[in-house]
């Protein structure tokens, strides 16, 4: 009813969100990809036949450390070229790596791309909530900012079943046919990110353009009413002032662009007094995020299922793919109900529901429960499995994608977002390399592991998260100040605690 309703009046501000979350499509596709093209036949006799688990696990997270490293700078290429120069230039990057792999005569070639897959991953993925956050009115802003996650969730059912397709070629094509698709994919979104999607009011106001700003909230048709007022540092607040002398306002501006050259400067204004809470919270969730688990089922569920009992490779790639449907289908709930339900309760609950699964799965492997007599608890394992995906795409896969682009101001949003982001990418490393051996290693070893890295996460955001279901950016920014000085919090009323200080 929501998704109609909007799409039916299809304000310009929806428009651009749809169009930047399409960009989300790549890191989708590209998940769902990996696992089955490297479990294909041509695509091992290509590069020399079967690889242990510990070569699986290095080609498949390859992608994530230069992911890491990229995503780090990714906030100071936004901030300075804008949010959507910075996804379209991350996006050709992917494009390229994609390329590469397509036309891959080696391991190490197609290990190459991977590499430079990631560079472009970091750069373009954790600047699509930043953008859509900074041009949606409050009402809209949690459903719109959930739309690159369904993108991606959209992403890996079509590389499922993509590879599923071409999976049949009977030459190297049945591998190479997935990455000629994304690169082709991603020269399209490149080209039409560049050219159709407006700069960001915010973006455009923290650098002093506020006519420009003016017309762009116009062009993206939020109404007055409707737009957050936008906080401005006291340089840019004097370089806009009506009075003063031209050589002082000249002065002002000499040191604000100064200011902005600093890249080190930039990169470390996220750990300054006002915002380093904020900061380290950022980077704690989006780390165990990760070590959730989900990596574990969106990379290895193939390999989840045969371990559970499903011993063919069709059977265990039919439930693959379901799973992905899966997660699609409830990640649109997910979407409708971004703005109903807290943020908040939705990481804590989700977190302790996580945390139940992982120890049921663990629970029933220990026990030798699995693989008894009667084997009703592989199809306990089984639907467990399925169970895990639904709580996480309709929790942590919407509540921490808002929530962290929420709490930071302006001036450090694209850069603390891109931080936590490549905290996530490390930590995906981590799950998508060790996860085959863990699982050689242990039946049940790894499901205890990421059950309680999520019953952690959720004690510790039960202690320092709040909610910000319904508060305008200036208004979350406003409550932190408060907090910070010691004066009377705006968020009280939510009865909700807010992060304590560090200072």
């Amino acid at each position: 009813m929501a998704i109609h309703s909007y799409m039916k009046k299809a304000p310009p501000y929806v428009l651009a969100s749809t169009l930047c979350s399409a960009n989300g499509i790549l890191f989708g596709m590209d998940t769902g990809v990996i696992g089955p093209v490297t479990d294909m036949r041509d695509f091992k006799a290509s590069f020399g036949g079967s690889q242990n688990a510990t070569i699986h696990g290095l080609i498949v997270s390859s992608i994530l450390i230069p992911a890491a490293l990229s995503s780090f700078f990714a906030g100071h290429l936004a901030d300075k070229l804008g949010r959507s120069k910075g996804i379209s230039i991350g996006v050709f990057i992917f494009g390229v790596g994609a390329a590469i792999e397509a036309a891959a005569v080696s391991l190490g070639m197609f290990i190459a791309g991977r590499v430079v897959e990631g560079l472009g991953e970091g750069l373009f993925l954790g600047t699509l909530v930043v953008y859509i956050a900074e041009i949606s009115p409050t009402s809209t802003r949690g459903m719109l900012t959930t739309g690159p996650q369904l993108v991606i969730t959209s992403g890996i059912m079509t590389g499922y079943f993509t590879c599923y397709g071409s999976s049949g070629i009977k030459s190297s094509l049945s591998w190479r046919t997935p990455f000629i698709l994304l690169a082709s994919l991603s020269m399209l979104l490149c080209i039409s990110t560049f050219f159709f999607l407006p700069p960001s009011p915010r973006w455009l106001t923290l650098h002093g353009r506020r006519e420009e700003a003016e017309q762009a909230w116009d062009k993206l048709g939020v109404s007055h009413a409707e737009r957050e007022k936008v906080e401005l540092e006291s340089e840019t607040v004097e370089v806009s002032a009506p009075t003063g002398n031209s050589e002082t306002r000249k002065s002002v501006v000499e040191t604000t662009d100064n200011h902005k050259e600093s890249v080190m400067g930039k990169l470390f204004d996220i750990f300054s007094k006002d915002v380093r809470s904020r900061t380290a919270l950022v980077v704690f969730m989006m780390s165990m995020q990760q070590l959730s688990g989900i990596d574990c089922v969106l990379y290895y569920a193939p390999l989840l299922f045969q371990q559970a009992g499903l011993a063919s490779s069709e059977a265990s790639f039919f439930a693959s793919g379901i799973s992905a449907l899966v997660i699609f289908c409830v990640t649109i709930f997910g979407l409708l109900y971004a703005d109903k339900w807290g943020r908040r309760g939705s990481v804590i609950y989700g977190g302790i529901g996580l945390g139940i699964v992982m120890f049921l799965i663990g629970g029933l492997y220990a026990g030798n429960a699995v693989h008894g007599t009667f084997g009703a608890g592989r199809w306990v394992v089984i639907v467990a499995i399925y169970i895990f995906a639904v709580i996480y795409s309709m929790t942590w896969a919407v509540s921490i994608k808002i929530y962290v682009p929420e709490i930071h101001p302006s001036r450090t949003r694209a850069s603390a977002t891109t931080l936590g982001h490549s905290s996530n990418w490390i930590a995906n490393f981590l799950v998508a390399l060790t996860t085959p051996i863990l699982l050689a290693k242990s039946s049940f070893g790894a499901y205890f592991l990421f059950g309680g890295c999520s019953i952690l996460t959720a004690l510790v955001c039960a202690v320092f998260m709040h909610e910000t279901k319904g508060r305008s950016l200036d208004e979350i920014e406003e409550a932190f100040k408060h907090k910070t000085s010691g004066r009377k919090n705006p968020f009280n009323s939510l009865r909700r605690p807010i992060i304590k200080s560090t200072a």
